[in-house]
């Protein structure tokens, strides 16, 4: 059996792995929750004295303590920033540790402070702010019980969990955020599991997509001895399904769990690499700068939808997406019906990066409009999955020359692991000022439950607005059902938001 060394999260210490611990150990295994300096009322010390070497050492004197003649194997497991300070401990200890499980938690990087993981982009940012000017020694608050939600999802827990999640918790030293991690390099031989909180965020298969995207960062995820494993809850797991996470983490020390596959020639097609479901006209792109163009024959100048992909899409995702051949034919199709059919390729390659993404697109619409086979005063804008939030400013204040603004299983407010409370982008908020803007949103009836509840904010602000909404549905489509759905399920809707679209600008 195993011997589970157990790191708890920002603001959180050993007490919250008590009934996973009790599970791992009825199991037949070893359970050790890492009281962390600073923390833990176990250990308690100055904030100033402590930094990420200090929760380091406390997790490899924890390995320490485990008799290597007892024959169980190691296995680390950090959730949140707990992730950072096993992953110091495994790189000087990687003889000593069989596997690391990273629950609900990112990839932390050499060099890189677990400040970078902080969700909450506005309180990131200050912590970055106070970093610079030199205030180390300091300590975080931590939530009070309305706040969690800014550090990750509360779902799954009850009203008692809650309490008590905020009962237990304590300030975290500023240290701990601000010293970046080193490794050395050792820890990259150690198996890893990863465990995906669902109702916190992405699940295997959005990872595998990003995967898919081909960017060489993410090749390491599709080793042998890499696995996942989901969990449907909120960011504290330990709290909300004990039993779950206990059996996940069982199996995880035993080598099982989902593996991702490898982009490659003996790999199915990735679903952003699937054939458009539809015969259009083969038009060839006419490419400016960030935009493509694909214009009918004929005499113009005429209408245009402008497509903007969804996101974040790695830096290194090959091929783009403007190449891609749902936005490809999407635009094709809009040339079919004697339009001509853009795409805007953007920089939304992190959650951080909506703004620059946001000025991509404006910059992007101006050059289709001052095309000459363009008629700018004709515009209409079609947005795709988290691309949605691009269409804020557009709905906030739109100029008179768009005449359309169209979605297909959009996200139409920031998810709550994104850390974008209080952001300008959320186009729930803004549908109030879209006046007389025909809004067309494509819904997917088998979204996944966190982009529908954007959805339907959307859909009721735009009702208590009295904006002109046209909902599209696509009762059995999946989250990009171009490609991943039978074209019987997804053609009717496409076509009828088609010939809206058309409608509008032409009318």
């Amino acid at each position: 059996m195993h011997v589970f060394i157990l790191v708890a999260g920002v603001f959180t210490g050993a007490q919250v792995w008590e009934e996973t611990a009790r599970r791992l150990v009825a199991a037949g295994g070893e359970a050790h929750a890492v009281p962390l300096t600073g923390v833990d009322t176990a250990r308690p010390a100055p904030a100033e004295r402590v930094g990420l070497e200090t929760h380091i050492e406390d997790v490899i004197a924890a390995i320490d303590a485990v008799d290597p003649a007892s024959g169980r194997e190691i296995v680390l497991v950090g959730h949140d920033y707990g992730i950072h300070p096993v992953l110091g401990a495994a790189d000087r200890r990687a003889g000593r540790v069989a596997r690391v499980v990273y629950l609900d938690c990112g990839m932390p990087r050499n060099g890189v402070p677990a400040l970078a993981a902080v969700p909450d982009q506005a309180l990131r940012a200050q912590l970055a702010e106070r970093a610079a000017a030199g205030e180390r020694a300091g300590v975080l608050a931590p939530p009070a019980r309305g706040e969690w939600e800014r550090w990750g999802s509360t779902a799954g827990l009850g009203e008692a969990a809650l309490e008590r999640l905020t009962a237990l918790a304590a300030p975290q030293p500023l240290g701990t955020l601000l010293q970046p991690l080193r490794l050395a390099g050792p820890v990259a031989a150690v198996p890893v599991s990863g465990v995906l909180c669902t109702r916190n965020g992405a699940g295997i298969d959005a990872v595998q997509r990003l995967v898919d995207f081909g960017d060489p960062a993410l090749a390491a995820l599709t080793r042998p001895q890499v696995t996942f494993f989901e969990l449907p809850t909120g960011h504290w797991p330990m709290l909300s399904c004990p039993a779950g996470l206990a059996e996940v983490l069982l199996r995880a020390a035993s080598g099982a769990g989902h593996r991702l596959r490898a982009p490659g020639d003996d790999a199915p097609l990735p679903a952003h690499l699937r054939p458009f479901p539809w015969d259009v006209p083969e038009l060839p792109r006419d490419r400016r700068d960030h935009v493509d163009l694909y214009v009918p024959d004929g005499e113009g100048p005429r209408p245009a939808v402008v497509f903007v992909h969804g996101g974040p899409v790695p830096a290194g995702a090959r091929p783009g997406p403007r190449e891609w051949p749902t936005l490809v034919g999407y635009a094709r199709l809009a040339a079919a019906e004697g339009l001509v059919g853009a795409t805007v390729e953007h920089r939304l390659h992190d959650i951080t990066d909506y703004e620059r993404a946001a000025e991509d697109v404006a910059a992007g619409v101006e050059l289709v409009r001052a095309d000459p086979r363009v008629d700018a005063d004709r515009i209409a804008l079609w947005f795709f999955s988290g691309g949605g939030l691009l269409a804020t400013d557009w709905l906030a204040r739109p100029p008179a020359w768009l005449r359309c603004l169209a979605a297909a299983y959009p996200v139409l407010a920031p998810l709550p692991v994104w850390g974008m409370a209080g952001s300008r982008f959320h186009p729930a908020r803004a549908v109030a000022g879209a006046g007389g803007l025909p809004v067309v949103l494509l819904r997917a009836g088998l979204e996944s439950p966190e982009i529908a509840a954007t959805v339907e904010a959307f859909v009721a602000a735009a009702g208590a607005g009295a904006a002109r909404l046209e909902l599209v549905d696509v009762p059995r489509g999946h989250h990009g059902f171009e490609t991943l759905d039978a074209p019987e399920e997804t053609r009717p809707a496409m076509r009828r938001a088609m010939r809206s679209v058309v409608a509008h600008l032409t009318g």
